[in-house]
C-alpha cells in the first residue's frame, strides 16, 4: 500500500479507546455529578465535556469542513463557558451524544485522509465567516456569540493559518487534557476515573 491509499486512522487507534472510556466515565453521572469541581475557579466536569464536544466540532466541521451540516449545532456548543464561565448544565445523555457524534466524524475523516492529506493548509477565518458562525448558533447562546465576536475584534490579531497535521494534534492534545482534568475530579470527588491502561 502506497503512503497515497494509506489511511490515517491506524496511527490514532488509541484516541478510539480513550474516547471509549471517556464516555463510560461520563455516562452514568448525575446533573449533580456534573456539576462537580476541583475549585469554584475551574470548570465542572460537564463544562469540559462540553468544550471538548465543541472543540472537536469546531476545528473538524467548522474550519477542515468535514461532515455533515448537523455538526453546525455543535461548533460553538461551549460559548458562555469560555466567554463568562457559565455552565450550560447538559445532562450526561447529551454530553456523551455530543461525544459519539464528533468521534463519529472524526473517525470518518480519519479513515479517508492519508499522510499526504496532512499537508493542507487551512486559512483563518474571516470576519464574515465569524460572524456567519456565531449567526447559527441556538438563541440562548447568542448574547455570547456576540462576546466571542466582540473579543476576537478587541485583540485584533490575525489568526495563523493551520495545517491539517497542526489541527488533528491539537485536537487530540486538547481531548486528552481536559479528559485529564475530568478524570481528576472523578478522583477527587470518590467516583470512577476515565480508566487508561
Amino acid at each position: 500500500m502506497t503512503e497515497h491509499q494509506l489511511s490515517l486512522l491506524p496511527f490514532y487507534a488509541g484516541w478510539g479507546r480513550y474516547q471509549q472510556r471517556l464516555v463510560a466515565a461520563i455516562a452514568p453521572l448525575t446533573g449533580e455529578q456534573l456539576a462537580l469541581r476541583n475549585t469554584p475557579q475551574h470548570w465542572s466536569i460537564g463544562m469540559y465535556a462540553t468544550h471538548i464536544v465543541a472543540n472537536r466540532a469546531w476545528w473538524f466541521h467548522a474550519r477542515m469542513g468535514e461532515g455533515s451540516a448537523d455538526l453546525t449545532s455543535l461548533e460553538l456548543w461551549a460559548l458562555g463557558i469560555c466567554e463568562a464561565g457559565v455552565d450550560p448544565f447538559h445532562p450526561a445523555a447529551e454530553l456523551v451524544a455530543g461525544l459519539e457524534k464528533t468521534w463519529q466524524l472524526i473517525q470518518h475523516t480519519l479513515a479517508r485522509l492519508t499522510p499526504a492529506d496532512l499537508e493542507q493548509v487551512f486559512p483563518p477565518l474571516d470576519e464574515a465567516e465569524r460572524v456567519r458562525h456565531a449567526k447559527l448558533v441556538e438563541p440562548a447562546l447568542q448574547p455570547f456569540a456576540q462576546m466571542w465576536l466582540d473579543a476576537a475584534r478587541l485583540a485584533g490579531e490575525v489568526r495563523p493559518a493551520r495545517s491539517r497535521q497542526w489541527i488533528i494534534w491539537s485536537v487530540l492534545e486538547h481531548d486528552i487534557h481536559h479528559g485529564s482534568e475530568i478524570s481528576t475530579i472523578l478522583g477527587v470527588h470518590g467516583l470512577p476515573v476515565v480508566e487508561l491502561d
